[in-house]
């Protein structure tokens, strides 16, 4: 037998583990060494440890200092017959669990959640926020999620908590309860009502959500752009006074780009035009207004070629108007 032989033989008789960062639970390695009757145990603060007899569980242990013999093995003795005389070494498998709270977890909604808006109807919500879980039942958790492995880390649980976070969250969204605006405005009780969505799944793995947070909660820009719309209407709270609405930022545009008095005539040329093309695209027909007394129908059609070149009225509508023009003064 050789020295490397002898080592892998001799007798365990200090088992200990030190907290890992991210590591949730580990089988410890004891490289098939057996264990010392005598051999001393420390869990420490925050940690759980199991033992195994041939892959079912045996004695627990919480934190603490202890020596291992027939008195604080119950389980393993019944199941080892040491109650007619202790064996040692001895053959267990152990586990280590930390109990300890896992915080400054990042969770995000990967596409829109599509939810039924009692204001604005059906609407793709994005959030996003943080949350912190521990391991709550260990047995629970040694069964659901440890199984046989050898280490268990927070990278490998993190995606299947994502996801029962993310389906925990389309189910309390999606029943449009509350409206989008009242949810932006209230995000604490909306983290509290989310949280409470999502501790049954962890609690099923044995895990407690022990807190939850939406720290963002918006809507794709395109919607957005369609509510700042809307908001703009109700500003102004009619139609006709969006059509003024609308006439005015085009009067302050031509100015910009015209310049002088003609810039502002031409404005005040595009505020007309907007607001009798809106008008007739909602069923009503207004009737054009008569040209002032003396007013030059050259002028007219100047006007309106300025209004053809920023876009307020089309090519057809500007050769339409300017034939009109024309055959007045004929």
């Amino acid at each position: 037998m050789g020295i490397f032989d002898f080592l892998s033989k001799q007798f365990v008789d200090v088992i200990d583990w030190v907290d890992e960062p991210g590591t949730l639970a580990i089988r410890y390695p004891m490289e098939d060494r057996e264990i010392q009757n005598g051999a001393q145990l420390t869990v420490r603060s925050g940690q759980t440890a199991l033992f195994y007899n041939e892959g079912q569980l045996a004695d627990a242990f919480l934190p603490g200092l202890y020596t291992l013999e027939t008195g604080n093995l119950p389980v393993l003795t019944s199941l080892l017959n040491w109650d007619k005389g202790f064996a040692s070494p001895f053959k267990a498998d152990i586990y280590y669990y930390s109990q300890k709270e896992q915080t400054g977890l990042k969770w995000g909604t990967t596409q829109p959640i599509t939810v039924r808006d009692k204001e604005f109807g059906p609407l793709r919500v994005r959030a996003f926020g943080s949350y912190s879980f521990r391991i709550e039942s260990v047995p629970t958790f040694a069964v659901k999620m440890m199984g046989s492995l050898d280490r268990l880390t927070l990278g490998d649980l993190e995606p299947q908590l994502r996801g029962a976070i993310a389906t925990a969250i389309a189910s309390a969204l999606g029943t449009g309860e509350i409206a989008f605006l009242d949810l932006a405005a209230n995000q604490a009780a909306l983290s509290e009502q989310l949280k409470a969505a999502v501790e049954p799944a962890f609690a099923g793995w044995g895990l407690s959500c022990t807190s939850f947070f939406i720290e963002s909660l918006s809507l794709p820009e395109e919607v957005q752009a369609h509510l700042d719309k809307a908001s703009s209407m109700r500003v102004v709270g009619d139609l006709d006074r969006f059509v003024r609405f609308q006439s005015a930022q085009a009067i302050e545009t031509a100015a910009g780009q015209s310049g002088g008095v003609a810039g502002a005539g031409a404005g005040m040329a595009a505020g007309v035009a907007i607001g009798q093309s809106m008008a007739s695209g909602i069923g009503a027909a207004p009737a054009a207004p008569a040209a002032a007394p003396g007013e030059d129908a050259y002028a007219q059609i100047e006007k309106l070629h300025k209004l053809q070149t920023i876009g307020a009225i089309t090519q057809e509508e500007f050769d339409a108007k300017k034939a009109e023009l024309l055959s007045r003064i004929r």
